[in-house]
């Protein structure tokens, strides 16, 4: 059964799930925005039997604290510090790694700082290439440029509701298989006080990311750690292109295209699950 915890991490209080026995092969699974461990409950379900799976909250999402700005950074930069610090507490140090949005630019940083702890990177809608990025980002580039209250008031609209249910069913095949619990949570969570204004940070510092790219294509090219890419092809934000760049610095990077949109386990979990289950032995 999964059990769920709060652990003290540079003093902040971080939920995290875990399930599986530790007697076998560790797999980090880190979340997107706007959600949290909770996107991964089913597939952590699903893989219990093979595999021990632990999945954190970050600082201002889910169960975990949501310090004001002015009190934390909120930026990728601090976000992987405050992941990596929450991993070497719970002494993780060998572990495959999956990574979906956000996650990837915190499990990227992670993986390029510490490469002898992956032993294998699954990859689900994680952007490392400019390429990827679709023309939904324009709001964000424009915010990027120059922040201001209309630049702001543009990326506003994803913290909204009707923002949250967009992430959860473009793309998808069939919107009444996804659970409206989805969105009625993470919205739950964007709307506590406090929150706003740390995702606004997180939006403009994302800029950052792009400049890290090169770095992290390096640590590909460098560690040619296994890399599963399983991704959904219709994600209105993360584009096919990008999914294929990674086998430009990995070559013997193994790619699936899902149809489906951002957050594809809600529809393709069992196909996610068969993927890992064959894929992650062989390479550990």
């Amino acid at each position: 059964m999964t059990t769920y915890h709060t652990i003290a991490v540079d003093g902040l209080n971080l939920f995290y799930r875990e399930v599986g026995s530790k007697d076998h092969p560790t797999i980090v699974l880190l979340h997107g925005l706007p959600s949290s461990s909770h996107m991964y409950r089913d597939l952590m379900q699903t893989l219990s039997n093979r595999f021990h799976l632990i999945a954190l909250d970050y600082p201002g999402f889910g169960n975990s604290d949501t310090p004001p700005i002015d009190q934390f950074e909120y930026s990728f930069d601090r976000l992987a510090e405050i992941t990596e610090h929450w991993l070497k507490t719970l002494k993780l140090n060998q572990f495959s790694l999956y990574v979906q949005d956000y996650g990837a630019p915190i499990g990227f940083r992670i993986a390029a700082r510490h490469p002898e702890w992956i032993q294998a990177l699954i990859v689900q809608n994680g952007n490392a290439y400019e390429e990827g990025l679709t023309l939904a980002w324009k709001a964000f580039r424009d915010l990027w440029s120059d922040r201001t209250e209309t630049t702001e008031a543009a990326v506003r609209d994803f913290l909204k509701r009707d923002g949250t249910i967009f992430f959860y069913t473009a793309g998808t095949r069939d919107r009444t298989r996804i659970n409206p619990d989805n969105w009625n949570i993470d919205q739950y969570f964007l709307d506590r006080p406090q929150n706003t204004a740390a995702q606004l940070e997180l939006f403009y510092d994302y800029r950052n990311n792009l400049q890290r790219y090169a770095e992290w294509q390096e640590y590909f090219r460098q560690h040619q750690p296994p890399v599963l890419i399983v991704w959904g092809k219709n994600d209105p934000f993360f584009s096919v292109e990008g999914a294929q760049a990674f086998q430009r610095d990995l070559p013997k990077a193994e790619l699936h295209f899902l149809d489906t949109g951002h957050f594809a386990l809600e529809e393709e979990r069992e196909a996610i699950a068969d993927h890992i289950i064959r894929f992650i032995p062989p390479h550990i």
